[in-house]
């Protein structure tokens, strides 16, 4: 079987599987949301953190019960590296430093699991699993919280509340993320990944030399890392790791985690609005540019369009023989499309415009269909965006969801997506601009600019994949993509639950002959179309400089 025609087959079965979910699963995600009994764990949790779960929040309330949820998670996960040689289970680990320390609490907390370390020679098991494994589970809970925190916002009229947060993160973790986590680091287990306490071994090599191997909970760990699109591997080599990625089947399982929640949510979102026609179109959006991100990127590897890859006939550079050029190309483009990060190859190697793809998506906003919440929370914000057009176009009042897109409503929504192109460009520009950081570039010219544009374009997309080729374990850069994740997480959550309470505080707006039509093809075309055009608009300058130029040289 060709390699063109094995790659079609993984990906239709990877299709085929989340469309069997998508409905089932976002009814259940749409129940725990919605309910209101809680159970006897949860009762305990809230007692302990004396949270009154029936009580409802306003937005700023919930804003901020965020932010402090966030901060008191940075200074654990900080502390816990800082003294890491005092702590049970550290198999021989020195405390963290503390630039890297910082880097590494605030990129768990922001979900976006950039690593300037390598995990097996940095971490020991307790820092693994009690700092970066549950900061994996909440992380991800705190974006399905704000998520769903904006469905409300559309969903109901004249109300100044949009639940709690507290409830909505215990019920996230326990109730969606931790079963599914635990079934899925069974089946891992099954395929072959590694999940014990014990001691590193250290072997003897065919050479004669010595080589340390370190063990670990990988599995519970790797499954966390991928259904909660967090990214941050055990080992430093990531999914492309035998101990995290076995076999063909394993790299297609981890995948179908990466998308899983994602695509299932917007299911959600159309029974939280009472219109399930609506979450059909923010899927068919995903799904279109995912689907075109994921062929071009495969194109692009598979034509192997480079002086090298022409010359040995493939772009088997820094791929695993094991999954080789298709199936790297759709991980690749699925952990950049999302928030994940998880990497199955070596992303710089890939060709100028296969490279530029995994760049191109986190542009985006990795809304297609993004990281867990984070990814329908920016969809819905871009479907605001385009209702705006569209009302300019035919002179009225735009509308969405029954709710006017007012001055303050597009104000916020304008700041939100303007948050990442800040940050990105400013920063891959100071870098540029200084000479210092310009020596820790190990490449020049268009590919040494498309490595600091992609470290900060993960960066402030909370991705956490990289480029390399650039010593970012660096106190310059610790700092300045530290920055960059904080203020690329926070500011868009902030803005999105800005616009969530002046929708909730709306009275609806009845649908009238020039109210544009949400659900159907012409909308979702629209929303897909506002989409890329803004990336282009923006980030076109940067790309032409960067893997454009590399690519046509």
């Amino acid at each position: 079987m060709s390699a063109t025609a094995a790659g079609i087959i993984f990906l239709v079965s990877l299709i085929v599987a989340l469309c069997l979910v998508h409905k089932p699963f976002g009814d259940y995600m749409y129940r725990v949301y919605s309910g209101t009994k809680h159970n006897a764990v949860e009762r305990v949790i809230y007692k302990l953190i004396g949270v009154r779960p029936d009580s409802e929040q306003r937005w700023g309330v919930y804003a901020r019960s965020v932010l402090a949820f966030s901060v008191i998670s940075i200074l654990v996960v900080y502390g816990m590296q800082r003294l890491q040689d005092k702590l049970p289970l550290t198999i021989g680990m020195k405390p963290v430093t503390d630039h890297i320390a910082w880097n590494t609490a605030i990129s768990f907390v922001t979900n976006t699991n950039w690593q300037a370390y390598s995990g097996e020679s940095t971490m020991g098991y307790l820092v693994q699993m009690g700092a970066l494994a549950v900061q994996n589970f909440v992380s991800a809970a705190v974006g399905m919280a704000v998520a769903i925190a904006l469905v409300r916002g559309f969903a109901r009229n004249k109300s100044d509340t949009l639940g709690n947060f507290w409830v909505d993160l215990v019920r996230g973790s326990i109730r969606i993320l931790l079963p599914i986590a635990f079934v899925g680091a069974l089946v891992l287990v099954a395929g072959g990944l590694i999940q014990n306490l014990a001691d590193p071994h250290t072997i003897t090599t065919l050479t004669g030399g010595s080589q340390t191997i370190t063990g670990g909970p990988v599995a519970s760990q790797e499954v966390i890392k991928e259904l909660g699109t967090n990214g941050g591997g055990f080992y430093n080599a990531n999914s492309a790791h035998p101990f995290e990625n076995t076999t063909n089947w394993t790299n297609w399982f981890e995948i179908f985690l990466i998308l899983l929640i994602p695509f299932a949510l917007p299911r959600t979102f159309g029974k939280m609005v009472g219109q399930v026609k609506q979450g059909y179109a923010i899927l068919a959006v995903m799904a279109t540019i995912a689907l075109m991100s994921v062929v071009l990127t495969n194109v692009f590897e598979l034509s192997g369009n480079a002086t090298v890859p022409q010359a040995v006939g493939a772009a088997m550079e820094g791929k695993e023989v094991r999954f080789g050029v298709s199936d790297s190309a759709t991980f690749a483009a699925a952990t950049t499309l999302t928030s994940t990060g998880a990497v199955n190859s070596f992303h710089d190697s890939y060709t100028p415009f296969g490279g530029m793809m995994t760049m191109f998506n986190m542009m985006l906003g990795e809304v297609a269909p993004g990281g867990v919440g984070s990814g329908l929370y920016g969809m819905l914000i871009l479907a605001v965006i385009t209702v705006f057009v569209a009302g300019l176009m035919v002179g009225r009042t735009p509308e969405y969801l029954g709710k006017k897109i007012g001055a303050r409503e597009i104000k916020l929504a304008s700041c939100y997506f303007l948050v990442t192109p800040v940050l990105v460009l400013i920063g891959t520009a100071l870098a540029m601009g200084s000479a210092e950081q310009r020596a820790s570039m190990l490449n020049s010219g268009p590919h040494g600019l498309s490595e600091v544009l992609y470290a900060f374009t993960s960066a402030a997309n909370n991705n956490g994949s990289a480029f390399a080729g650039i010593t970012v374990n660096t106190p310059w850069y610790d700092v300045a993509l530290g920055l960059a994740m904080v203020f690329g997480r926070f500011l868009p959550i902030i803005l999105a639950l800005g616009l969530a309470g002046s929708l909730a505080a709306q009275a609806p707006v009845p649908a009238s002959a020039g109210t544009l039509p949400t659900h159907r093809p012409q909308f979702v075309g629209m929303v897909v179309g506002v989409t890329i055009i803004l990336v282009a608009l923006t980030f076109l300058p940067a790309l032409a400089l960067g893997p454009f130029a590399e690519g046509l040289s």
